[in-house]
């Protein structure tokens, strides 16, 4: 029989007691181990699947329209290693846009803005080509809703949309320009202004206070931060502020749409989850896209793409343009100036003039907001357009007989 070692040694009572209790610290221990796994697997299950049901829902958000079927590929211009994107802002007063119009137009809409953005191969500029929704141009024959094909006949640029949709527009776009249409995407004025609040607002500069009732716009003079309601005012407004022209509005447009760059290019979007997932339920319930753009990660691609652009390399013009003989209430193409800038947007790769260098080419002065800083604009300093009789376009008979 072993002698009996003293208390406190490995083989008395005490050393038992001193094992039993470093054993049930490993039970433990393991015990904690396990538990914080299994919690740890169950929490990275919610969050997969939570991320799983954030994607699928945006997913879901995406409406698509494919125009390039319904064009077929017969006698478009050639695909080339540049991007074509068609930015179109609708005037559909059908659902919640009923309250920015006459209702009774019910689902009929037109191009309430139209911009034709040219990114040349090697993505590090970018100019965006506005079309004026007054321009007298031909329209060809179009497929529409309804299966049948519309006749081909001149009339004004916005009536493209209404006459056979998304394809039309592409397709007057193209036999206009040269260009081949790679992707366009479709806002209407309900999606744009949820879109700008979802982004927190988007920061301008006047020089002068506004006061539009019709653009329910009341605004002071100086550093504003324009929410959706003002900025739809801000962007459609054209009665009382400068000459009431179609032409000034799309300059406020461009000036919109470079500050809105700066906004996001400025401003972090990743910091905080809850915002991120808000601009892009805004933003995907917003628009309708072509297939080729009607994912998250297809979309993802594209601004992955475009991550090398600097914001001082987007430039905005106009369409040289001119009255239109034959009625002085609509505008026609300058020519051959208006060929010199499609001829710009048909070369693929080249880098895109600055404004300084193409200056002369366009009847409208490129118009860019300050790199670095939000665009300015101010009510009545635009200068006006004018027409072969040197008066500018102004007022509802700029615009009569478009919506």
């Amino acid at each position: 029989m072993p002698p009996e070692g003293p208390e406190g040694s490995a083989g008395g009572p005490s050393g038992v007691r001193a094992d039993r209790r470093r054993e049930s610290r490993r039970r433990r221990r393991k015990r904690i181990l396990i538990g914080a796994a299994a919690g740890m697997a169950l929490v990275m299950l919610a969050i997969g699947g939570l991320a799983w049901w954030a994607y699928d829902r945006l997913n879901g958000n995406i409406k698509t329209d494919d125009f390039a079927a319904k064009l077929g590929d017969q006698g478009r211009p050639p695909a080339t290693k540049a991007l074509n994107i068609l930015l179109v802002g609708t005037d559909s007063r059908a659902g919640a846009n009923a309250e920015y119009g006459d209702s009774e137009l019910g689902n009929s809409q037109r191009s309430d803005t139209t911009v034709l953005l040219h990114i040349p191969e090697g993505r590090k500029a970018a100019l965006g080509v506005s079309f004026p929704r007054d321009l007298m141009v031909d329209v060809p024959a179009c497929p529409k809703a309804d299966g049948t094909q519309s006749r081909a006949y001149v009339g004004m640029f916005n009536s493209a949309m209404e006459t056979g949709g998304t394809a039309c527009t592409v397709k007057t776009v193209e036999q206009l320009t040269g260009v081949r249409v790679d992707h366009q995407i479709t806002v209407d004025f309900t999606g744009f202004k949820k879109l700008v609040d979802a982004l927190g607002g988007v920061p301008i500069h006047l020089d002068k206070p506004i006061d539009d009732k019709a653009a329910k716009l009341d605004l002071p003079a100086g550093d504003v931060v324009l929410n959706g309601e003002q900025a739809l005012g801000f962007v459609r407004a054209r009665k009382s502020i400068g000459d009431g022209s179609d032409i000034q509005r799309i300059e406020r447009q461009q000036l919109f749409m470079t500050a809105m760059v700066h906004k996001v290019k400025t401003e972090s979007l990743l910091t905080s989850p809850t915002r991120l997932y808000g601009i892009l339920d805004a933003a995907t319930k917003a628009i309708t896209t072509d297939p080729g753009l009607g994912s998250l990660s297809d979309l993802y691609d594209l601004l992955n793409s475009l991550k090398g652009l600097p914001e001082s390399a987007v430039k905005f013009e106009t369409t040289p343009i001119t009255t239109y003989a034959p009625d002085p209430n609509r505008v026609a193409l300058v020519r051959p100036e208006a060929d010199v800038l499609f001829a710009r947007l048909r070369d693929e790769s080249a880098a895109i003039a600055t404004p300084e260098q193409s200056a002369g080419t366009s009847g409208a002065p490129a118009t860019s907001g300050p790199s670095g800083a939000p665009a300015s604009t101010g009510p009545s300093e635009a200068p006006a357009t004018p027409g072969s009789s040197g008066a500018p376009l102004t007022g509802d008979d700029a615009n009569a007989g478009s919506r």
